[in-house]
């Protein structure tokens, strides 16, 4: 099941970036073609990718293709496991972290309205605290199974 929800969240992160870059690419379009830049799209950019980016960041505790370094991991073998689980500890506090911190700024900056954009300043703000649970949840689920990085307990697969 996790699988499945952390393939969609990247997937949204896919969609996020090919849409910022569609603005983007509109942007720079009305700038030197119609000489009259949008207004709306450089704040429209930006919300887009705090959300893809928060999106693929729990993706990436949940598929194990966050920045790590691995040398000592692989070089501790089987005692890795612990290893993987005071990781997997961390990154659920972290995403904890996001989960109340995130939540205080959606609710701190609720009133402020993106002029450019119309939408309050804590839309922008969202996916702190939604990625920060996904975060803790698919942390707790590497806390729970010891799998390492990159490879789904419940379904090995071989790596060629």
């Amino acid at each position: 099941m996790s699988k499945t929800f952390s393939d969609w969240l990247v997937r949204l992160g896919a969609v996020g970036l090919v849409a910022m870059a569609a603005i983007i690419g509109w942007q720079v379009f009305g700038r030197f073609v119609l000489d009259s830049s949008p207004s709306w799209t450089e704040q429209a950019s930006l919300l887009l990718m705090i959300w893809y980016v928060m999106f693929a960041a729990a993706a990436g505790v949940r598929e194990g293709f966050h920045i790590r370094i691995a040398l000592l991991e692989e070089r501790m073998g089987e005692r890795g496991r612990g290893l993987r689980r005071l990781i997997a500890g961390i990154v659920a506090i972290m995403g904890l972290v996001f989960v109340i911190y995130g939540a205080q700024l959606c609710w701190s900056v609720r009133a402020n309205v993106i002029p450019s954009l119309g939408i309050s300043r804590a839309i922008a703000y969202v996916p702190l605290p939604v990625s920060g649970l996904l975060m803790v949840l698919f942390a707790i689920e590497r806390l729970w199974t010891g799998a390492p990085d990159g490879h789904d307990s419940m379904e090995l697969e071989e790596d060629f």
